[in-house]
């Protein structure tokens, strides 16, 4: 470097504000304690430190000091503030009864919620009265319906039974186990609802999703989950002629079972006096099966609490209701037994292995709901557009059909206290009679 330039490098350093000196790099931060180093500003940047205070990086400077910036409060208790909205909620007042029905034609014990119908009259007899039977879409469970059945048991005075059910490889449902004793009838919320919510499944369950030991690990074909179905009603109400009058209610995969289930429970002359299908549509269904891949993909493999399941389920518009979220999420998922998984729970129902079956699921829904032998309703989220035999079935008459907006999918636990109006009144129009209601005869005066 020449002179020339030496010189005027010396000058503009002449002119610069006087610096404390830098520290060797072998120097501690004044907090560190022992066995700690200093970190980079850039892991400060990650780990959320605020600014430092001055005294701790500068000489005391003679102009007032600025109030310290006000800190975050550390990350566990920032989580646990976020998601105190998101706490479980006991499915107490929404079912009477949570109970394990075991069918051995199936090799399963089904979970059950149940609200008995209250008779109307006190001479009137159990197979006088009406239950609605729910089942579930894929990857959810029957607390799904629980804000619906709370709706239609408060406008019906209760007249009106509710029973829905967890279905193979979902919620509680599990394989029989020979040597494990029988699991008693429970409130559906009893203080230990909690543990009902998270009580993982066997481990062989948790770990191929296997629900009837010597069949295919993941067997959900329409037929398999249409015989569960058949056989758990059969066990529930064995004797026909004393069962009472059935109302199908099933959300999307749900409804596609029970279509299929009406003629076979006729068939066995139970009384089945309406099909309700929730939110499918077979030719729209079949469109969106390549999307399915992705969005299972998409979404987390597991959550470290049930509140941050809760939250996601929100937050992304899944379910639209805080209330009938936090009643239903925590029941589709189990604390994971694999020690590799990096989330304390995740999901029960494993969705991605079922891929084989769900063409299966929805061809030939449509024609099946038009041949279906009793009242028909179709409700219907947004304005999703009916297939051509839909349409037509539509035009002759054959069904009734309920649009719904400001709901998504899962348009029961959006706007249960609609559906439950939809229902309610669709069970009147086409099953309930007036108390003391007689037909005469003919010939009677």
């Amino acid at each position: 470097m020449s002179d020339l330039a030496r010189s005027a490098l010396q000058a503009r350093i002449a002119k610069l504000p006087n610096l404390p000196p830098i520290p060797p790099p072998s120097t501690k931060a004044p907090w560190a304690t022992d066995g700690e180093e200093e970190e980079g500003e850039e892991e400060d940047e990650v780990d959320g430190l605020g600014d430092l205070p001055s005294s701790a990086s500068a000489p005391a400077s003679k102009t007032p000091a600025a109030a310290a910036p006000r800190r975050r409060p550390p990350p566990s208790q920032r989580t646990a503030d976020r998601l105190a909205a998101y706490t479980p909620i006991s499915a107490s007042s929404h079912f009477a009864q949570a109970l394990s029905v075991a069918v051995p034609a199936s090799g399963l014990d089904h979970r059950v919620y149940y609200t008995p119908p209250v008779p109307g009259a006190a001479t009137a007899t159990p197979d006088s009265s009406t239950v609605i039977v729910c089942h579930h879409g894929a990857g959810y469970t029957g607390l799904s319906f629980a804000c619906l059945a709370q709706e239609i048991t408060s406008i019906t005075k209760g007249e009106l039974g509710i029973l829905s059910l967890d279905a193979r490889s979902h919620g509680k449902t599990k394989p029989i186990q020979d040597d494990a004793p029988p699991e008693t009838g429970d409130q559906a919320g009893s203080t230990s609802s909690s543990a009902d919510h998270i009580a993982p499944l066997p481990s062989t369950s948790d770990a191929t999703g296997d629900t009837n030991p010597g069949t295919s690990p993941v067997d959900l074909s329409i037929e398999r989950l249409t015989e569960d179905f058949v056989q758990l009603i059969k066990k529930v109400y064995p004797d026909p002629a004393e069962a009472p009058s059935l109302l199908l209610l099933g959300h999307s995969m749900g409804g596609t079972v029970l279509v299929r289930a009406c003629p076979v429970l006729q068939a066995a002359k139970y009384r089945v006096s309406g099909v309700i299908v929730l939110d499918v549509v077979e030719g729209s269904a079949l469109e969106a099966m390549p999307l399915m891949h992705g969005l299972l993909a998409s979404r987390p493999a597991g959550f470290d609490s049930l509140e941050e399941a809760i939250e996601w389920h929100l937050s992304n518009r899944t379910i639209r209701n805080p209330t009938s979220a936090r009643v239903s999420v925590p029941s589709m998922f189990v604390e994971s037994t694999d020690y590799r998984s990096e989330h304390k729970y995740v999901w029960r129902a494993p969705l991605q292995l079922t891929a084989p079956y769900w063409t299966g699921w929805f061809t030939g829904l449509s024609a099946s709901f038009l041949a279906v032998r009793a009242a028909r309703l179709l409700i219907l989220a947004g304005t999703d557009r009916l297939d051509k035999t839909l349409m037509i079935g539509q035009m002759q008459g054959k069904f009734q059909q309920e649009v719904l907006a400001d709901v998504g999918h899962m348009l029961h636990e959006d706007g249960p206290e609609k559906i439950a109006t939809i229902l309610v009144e669709f069970w009147k129009r086409n099953e309930r009679l007036p108390i003391g209601f007689k037909v005469k005869k003919v010939g009677d005066s």
